[in-house]
């Protein structure tokens, strides 16, 4: 099935994600992890569409979400930045979700210039990401050295 760009988009603007998670990683340098995400998630009668999308952009899997869901996504930073990043800057979101994109774009150029890896970095990307997707609260297991009594709490698209 070959998909138009101006359907990819709108598709995307009513069905797509773009999710930056921020979690605890003891073996990485700041003690957390950045993990940006683009999914699109169907019933598993339109599994065919995520299997369309995932030829269009050339990269990312196809799997079960849970239940009768299933769900395109692209985590690899490389793809996101080579394939989906410069589909959405040259086709447009029209709707509130172009807001989260531009926070996604900005996240992975921050990791890109290596920020993902310092306290200072991971603290602006933080803030960034708590305002992506309605800044839905979630909160965060403290790192080791901050103790129960002061766990993080931050907002991830």
């Amino acid at each position: 099935m070959k998909l138009e760009s101006d359907w990819v988009t709108g598709f995307v603007d009513g069905e797509g994600c773009f999710h930056v998670g921020v979690n605890p990683h003891g073996d990485m340098r700041a003690g957390f992890q950045v993990l940006p995400e683009f999914t699109v998630v169907q019933h598993e009668r339109d599994v065919q569409l995520l299997h369309a999308l995932k030829e269009h952009f050339g990269c990312g899997v196809v799997r079960r979400n849970h239940g009768d869901r299933m769900a395109y996504r692209v985590r690899g930073k490389e793809h996101l930045l080579r394939r989906i990043v410069p589909f959405f800057d040259k086709h447009p979101l029209k709707s509130k979700k172009r807001q989260d994109f531009l926070k996604f774009r900005r996240i992975l150029m921050m990791m890109e210039a290596g920020e993902h890896l310092t306290e200072t970095g991971l603290a602006a990307i933080r803030e960034v990401a708590r305002q992506m997707n309605r800044g839905r609260l979630r909160e965060s297991p403290a790192p080791p050295e901050t103790g129960e009594e002061n766990r993080a709490k931050f907002l991830v698209g």
